[in-house]
């Protein structure tokens, strides 16, 4: 159990990572938003790849990772993707990831009813209690949240929970997550191909393509991956749960990267999610009310 967790804090802290390496990039105007979405999905695809690649050759096996989930996997991707890209032009890091998270939480729990999935009733205080956390960091004494940026934000979630949720019964992470990059190549491409070129967009500048390629091959590749794996392990309720710390680490990263406020209101607001992943993860003999 000790080894899920420590897996799960590296897999958040990489989607943390993806919250502010796209900010850096495309709120600071060093590359366009779809233009770091392609080479993001792009430079993933081909570490992935490679990844497969250099496994069958080492160890054997197919390459192919079959149909299962493939579909909603790379579309999910790609929503999450474009829509995540855009929505940074203005959020902070921290607000943005709090969006994004939030839906991902209630398409997850969505999921796991759906699926009929077991929620016990500590886990869902603990949810309640992170969510309660991420409310109160979003409240920031009146701050304007830009209202078409955080709607593509919540769209991202969206599309990251559905990815999550056709990721529940990968046998093979690494393959399954390979193959969602590498046929959402060519689909982006089209979509691509028939958006007219903005006359406003920003010239791509080195640092801000060297952001995305980092973003793909690591943060996101190497990340999803790792998710990928433990999905089935940790259950959609659960992996739901998870996912509220990653707004509180993307604020960090956010004040210490980017120069983004954190004060007292952060460090309760992480307190109270940090507490609410605890409480929903209590082993069954320990949850609230076991054994009375």
């Amino acid at each position: 159990m000790m080894r899920v967790v420590l897996l799960t804090m590296v897999a958040m802290t990489a989607f943390a990572a993806n919250s502010v390496l796209n900010r850096m990039a495309v709120g600071a105007g060093l590359v366009d938003p779809l233009t770091f979405a392609w080479v993001r999905l792009l430079a993933g695809a081909m570490a992935l790849g490679l990844l497969v690649a250099l496994r069958a050759v080492l160890r054997g096996g197919a390459l192919w990772a079959g149909w299962r989930g493939r579909v909603a996997g790379v579309a999910g991707l790609l929503i999450y993707l474009l829509a995540f890209s855009l929505a940074y032009r203005s959020l902070d890091a921290g607000i943005g990831a709090l969006i994004l998270f939030g839906s991902v939480q209630i398409t997850m729990f969505g999921g796991a009813l759906m699926a009929r999935e077991v929620v016990p009733l500590a886990r869902w205080l603990g949810a309640g209690l992170a969510f309660a956390g991420l409310v109160l960091l979003l409240a920031t004494g009146g701050a304007q949240v830009p209202g078409r940026e955080a709607a593509l934000m919540a769209c991202a979630g969206m599309g990251w929970g559905v990815y999550s949720l056709a990721g529940r019964r990968a046998k093979d992470a690494l393959g399954a997550t390979a193959w969602n990059f590498m046929l959402a190549v060519p689909v982006l491409f089209v979509l691509l191909a028939m958006v007219p070129p903005s006359a406003d967009a920003p010239a791509a500048q080195v640092l801000g393509l060297w952001l995305a390629v980092v973003s793909g091959a690591v943060t996101s590749g190497l990340g999803y991956a790792l998710w990928y794996h433990l999905v089935p392990q940790l259950g959609a309720a659960r992996a739901a749960v998870a996912q509220l710390t990653v707004p509180v680490l993307a604020a960090g990263g956010g004040a210490l990267w980017l120069g983004e406020g954190v004060g007292l209101r952060f460090a309760v607001a992480a307190a109270l999610v940090l507490g609410g992943v605890a409480v929903a993860n209590l082993p069954a003999g320990k949850r609230l009310g076991a054994g009375r």
